[in-house]
């Protein structure tokens, strides 16, 4: 009989790569790891493993297994959904993805509603970008994450992952209130000559960002570097820069700075996910569902245009 701990261990190396990582992953020693797979190796008959340079690597038959696993994981945590919602209390952990402006605008009220509404559930939070927070979730380190998708740009997709809508977000070109270089501009184009402050290179934002600046006729000028949406509010507000910023980032404050519209086409869509299998517990359900509420209280920035 084939120990489904271990077999856990194959997949978890199959889904990070090294040793390492799985070690880190699920708070063993890697030569823990590395033993417990050796013994999956005398379980099964068969070579699971092979050294590839410093790496390890699986064989065929190893797959084979992988792709069995998944499947009796799966099983199992559909089995813990149905238990879960066989109960009358909602009860339980949820571990939440989330990025920076939707964890500003949506989770403060989403927290305070689950602890009203639903005490007995307990929710984590850590803010992640939505590209490693979907692989996350597919992986397990998370129950549920809160994702973006920019028009052109595609999430990534992971089969074992729903995908449920939660709200639009239009993007607004946000200028500086004072000076004369920023006075006429009414468009994207017309902030050609400006210095911007854009997120990292790799980021979904940053690619729609320089896209909608070369559709617009001309090469941005990215001045200033950050994925702290902040930082990038304060050096617009002080006249530093002008940027392309998504409406949550305004959610329950003061607009310091003047936003232009840039048609319907600029928005993103938010959305989030979970693993199939787990979707249906309880605790997913109801934070999904205050997640809900709290997008759809939220209003469009006073004074955009």
């Amino acid at each position: 009989m084939l120990d489904l701990r271990r077999l856990r261990l194959l997949r978890e190396l199959k889904i990070r790569g090294t040793l390492a990582d799985v070690a880190a992953a699920l708070n063993y020693s890697p030569s823990s790891v590395s033993q417990q797979l050796a013994l999956l190796e005398k379980e099964a008959g068969v070579d699971l493993l092979r050294k590839s340079g410093r790496r390890v690597v699986l064989t065929p038959q190893a797959e084979v297994l992988v792709a069995h696993t998944a499947e009796l994981l799966e099983t199992l945590e559909r089995a813990e959904a149905k238990l879960a919602a066989s109960l009358t209390a909602v009860a339980g952990t949820v571990r939440i993805a989330v990025f920076q402006s939707a964890a500003l605008a949506l989770m403060p009220e989403a927290l305070t509603a689950v602890a009203r509404d639903y005490p007995d559930v307990r929710v984590e939070m850590v803010q992640r970008e939505p590209e490693s927070a979907l692989y996350a979730t597919f992986a397990g380190d998370f129950d549920l994450v809160i994702a973006e998708q920019y028009p052109g740009h595609a999430a990534p997709r992971h089969a074992e992952l729903d995908h449920v809508p939660l709200t639009a977000d239009a993007i607004r070109l946000a200028v500086p209130t004072s000076g004369p270089q920023y006075a006429g501009i009414s468009s994207v184009a017309g902030a050609s000559s400006a210095a911007w402050v854009m997120e990292p290179r790799g980021a979904a934002s940053r690619h729609w960002a320089e896209q909608a600046c070369r559709r617009a006729g001309f090469e941005p000028d990215v001045r200033y570097e950050t994925a702290d949406l902040q930082a990038q509010i304060r050096l617009i507000e002080s006249g530093n820069a002008v940027a392309l910023m998504p409406d949550l980032v305004w959610t329950a404050r003061t607009v310091p700075v003047r936003l232009i519209g840039l048609g319907e086409s600029a928005e993103r869509a938010i959305f989030t996910s979970a693993r199939r299998a787990g979707a249906d517990r309880p605790a997913i359900r109801a934070v999904r569902e205050v997640l809900g509420a709290a997008a759809a209280g939220v209003r469009p920035p006073r004074g955009a245009v």
